[in-house]
């Protein structure tokens, strides 16, 4: 199975230049965490609800005037969507994410997979489980 049977294709997302402010709203409206950064379907960065936190209010930025390219993650991890299933997941375990984007061959956005859709579309529990087992183990200490 590749992923591009499993995939969550109409994946919302925000372009750079939109304010934290509009992002947040899009996250409340969609009930959502993470949005892609996205500028003509190519993928900037990730902004979560935890970079808005962390990068923006604790910080006293002004929701309305800071954009989210100021506070967004840069580093995104994907995978392809002609990718197995069992390569995502592994992708999942070894990076400790619940969620991957999913690219096509040209590098542009073209869905989202998470670890409830390989649980659900798959039918495998087993595999669901080890994946959350390992995305939920703590990260070794940075020095």
């Amino acid at each position: 199975m590749r992923v591009r049977d499993v995939m969550t294709r109409k994946v919302e997302f925000v372009h750079p230049s939109n304010t934290v402010e509009e992002a947040a709203a899009k996250m409340k409206a969609r009930d959502i965490g993470p949005l892609p950064v996205c500028d003509k379907g190519w993928v900037l960065g990730m902004l979560t609800d935890r970079d808005i936190t962390v990068r923006a209010s604790a910080q006293g930025k002004d929701p309305k005037a800071i954009q989210v390219r100021e506070v967004m993650t840069p580093e995104v991890i994907a995978c392809f969507e002609d990718q197995l299933v069992a390569e995502a997941a592994r992708l999942m375990q070894e990076r400790q994410v619940r969620r991957l984007l999913v690219l096509n061959q040209d590098k542009q956005l073209v869905g989202i997979v998470s670890l409830g859709d390989l649980a659900i579309q798959t039918g495998d529990q087993q595999l669901a489980g080890e994946i959350l087992e390992q995305v939920s183990e703590p990260a070794p200490p940075t020095p």
